[in-house]
Formats: C-alpha cells, sequence, structure tokens
C-alpha cells in the first residue's frame, strides 16, 4: 500500500478508536442550566430561583408525601458524561422532588443518579443537630447508575505515563 492511502486509512482507524472512548452526556440538550453546586445555592437559594441544572448525587432517603416524592441526596462533581464522581469530595446535599408516588424500592439508599430539574426553593431540616438548608430540585429527568458504574469507563488512555487501575 503506497505511503498516503496507508496513512489515510491509520488516521482514520485512529479517530474511530479516539471516538469510541469518548462518552457522551445523559442530558445533552440543556442549554439555559446553571454553573452551582448545591453548596453554592445552598448559601444564597433566593439568588438561583428558578434555575435550571443537572447535579449528581448518592440517594441517602426517600419520603413518599401526599402527592410528591422527596429523594434527599448527597451531590457528588460529574465527569464529563454526567456520570457522579464518588470517589470526589461531596459538593452538599439537596432534594429532588418527583409527582406522585415514587417507589422506594426503585431509589435505594446508596444508588447514584444524575438529574435535570428546575430549583423550586429551598427547606431547612435537621441533619443530626444542625439545621442544614437543602436546595429543593423539581425532577424534569432522573437517570439512575447501574451499579458499579464508575468502573464501567474505557480503559484506553493516549500519552505518557503509567496508569494504575
Amino acid at each position: 500500500m503506497p505511503a498516503l492511502p496507508r496513512l489515510l486509512h491509520c488516521s482514520w482507524l485512529l479517530a474511530a478508536l479516539l471516538a469510541s472512548g469518548c462518552a457522551t452526556p445523559v442530558f445533552k440538550n440543556v442549554a439555559n442550566r446553571i454553573d452551582a453546586t448545591p453548596v453554592d445555592v445552598q448559601r444564597a437559594p433566593e439568588r438561583y430561583a428558578d434555575a435550571e441544572v443537572v447535579w449528581a448525587g448518592r440517594i441517602i432517603a426517600v419520603d413518599n408525601r401526599e402527592t410528591t416524592t422527596e429523594v434527599e441526596l448527597v451531590g457528588y462533581p460529574m465527569d464529563r458524561a454526567q456520570r457522579p464522581l464518588p470517589e470526589a469530595r461531596t459538593e452538599g446535599r439537596f432534594i429532588l422532588v418527583l409527582p406522585g408516588y415514587v417507589e422506594a424500592y426503585d431509589y435505594p439508599s446508596g444508588r447514584y443518579v444524575t438529574v435535570h430539574g428546575r430549583l423550586i426553593g429551598s427547606r431547612v431540616k435537621p441533619i443530626q443537630e444542625r439545621d442544614y438548608v437543602f436546595p429543593l430540585v423539581r425532577a424534569e429527568a432522573v437517570h439512575l447508575w447501574p451499579s458499579g458504574f464508575q468502573f464501567d469507563r474505557p480503559s484506553i488512555s493516549i500519552g505518557v505515563g503509567v496508569g494504575i487501575r
């Protein structure tokens, strides 16, 4: 094979390989979302009224109310695919408000989620002996991550150095 066609062929193969390792975000069309963490909103809830967010977290508790279900989460930063990064420092707690009744079995404590929603206020609840301000997020979409999702990342990387997995 002549050099130029072989180079083009290799370039296409390399491009395909690199593209296969790229993860797309769970919620792609969220143009108006704010770049604030639950702690940012906790400090000034009125500043973020009706803002659109995409947050990730780990479920702590589920509370079925009369017309809604509230899911308490501890927030985590996300990677580019909007997967929670459980090894990172937490970003505060928040409450996800879902319409109607949600089976707590489907939202077990410890499960990771990524949510798209709107901030609808805040609520003060005690955590042990301290009052805590929880941002309230009305759910527009919820992605429940399967168990072990954090180990399901491409093991390919480009660069110089040593990688340990």
